[in-house]
């Protein structure tokens, strides 16, 4: 197996962690037990890692990264929607 696809596929599958919490968050609009804080920090952490990806230009590490940005700053977004 390319050495490219598999680390797409691993990252995408590392990042793809945190659908079941956006599903939960989404259906039950419920986020009194997530931290923002902790998705500030983890957007920040993952967006370096695309940063560096880009200045390494290397694709798995830039799409990983880029999907678990998105994930997490939707989970982000509805911290706020959602929160009492």
């Amino acid at each position: 197996m390319n050495e490219n696809i598999l680390g797409i596929i691993a990252g995408v599958l590392t990042s793809a962690s945190m659908v079941p919490q956006l599903l939960k968050v989404l259906k039950e609009k419920n986020v009194d037990d997530l931290s923002w804080v902790m998705l500030l920090v983890l957007i920040s952490g993952v967006s370096l890692w695309v940063w560096y990806g880009i200045i390494k230009e290397e694709w798995p590490i830039i799409i990983s990264n880029a999907f678990s940005v998105l994930l997490n700053s939707i989970l982000l977004i509805c911290y706020f929607i959602y929160k009492k």
